[in-house]
């Protein structure tokens, strides 16, 4: 399987496995989600750098991935945010476009199928149901059940994720409400494990609109 990156992961995340269509929060969380992922990436990647109160393009050298190279010239651009936790809304008003190239992206890979169906006979309706024999297309959420349940130490692209899932309210979708409540101690530990830097984390935070010493329940 070819690996996936995290604005891709978050996507799949967020699609009902059979209908095809968005779940999770409704409202900026899913495109706030979808923006630090993108801002992630690119800090795993080497193009930008953080510290507690900084946000600096240390490498403008485009990946070859458009949805990152457009994030990458926003914060690139003059007067953009000096910090993760201004980024984060800046590059959300490019989410609903980012995110369309990224399904078109896992069409054209096979992971997801595009369908094109009418509500009422009038409305479009497209939606992009995951096909069988793809296991990218559920992966994450396997990958993500099992190191909570298992109590595992995550890489940095999974203890990022994980905060992302967790702030677009995705957690319900991957783990049954005892699950839930059984992993709620570890959940606080991985979620706040300083994979990058601590702005990262308060900027996932935010998109969630908790503090990082605030533990809360999922529902």
């Amino acid at each position: 399987m070819t690996a996936l990156t995290l604005a891709e992961e978050i996507v799949l995340l967020a699609l009902d496995d059979e209908s095809g269509r968005p779940v999770g929060r409704t409202g900026m969380a899913p495109d706030r989600a979808l923006a630090g992922a993108l801002l992630m990436q690119l800090a795993l990647s080497g193009r930008v750098d953080t510290d507690r109160d900084h946000l600096m393009v240390v490498d403008p050298t485009p990946t070859g991935d458009p949805t990152l190279d457009a994030a990458l010239a926003r914060l690139a651009a003059p007067g953009a945010p000096a910090d993760a936790r201004g980024a984060i809304p800046l590059l959300a008003r490019d989410a609903p476009e980012a995110r369309a190239v990224i399904l078109e992206r896992l069409v054209a890979r096979g992971i997801l199928r595009r369908v094109e169906d009418r509500l009422l006979w009038i409305l479009p309706d497209r939606r992009y149901p995951k096909p069988a024999g793809r296991p990218e297309a559920t992966e994450a959420r396997a990958r993500l059940r099992a190191l909570l349940l298992e109590e595992d130490i995550p890489s940095p692209h999974d203890a990022l994720l994980l905060g992302l899932v967790r702030a677009a309210g995705l957690l319900p979708l991957i783990l049954s409400a005892e699950e839930l409540a059984r992993v709620q101690a570890w959940l606080a530990v991985v979620t706040r494990i300083e994979s990058l830097n601590r702005s990262l984390g308060v900027a996932v935070a935010d998109i969630r609109g908790v503090g990082l010493g605030t533990a809360s329940r999922e529902t």
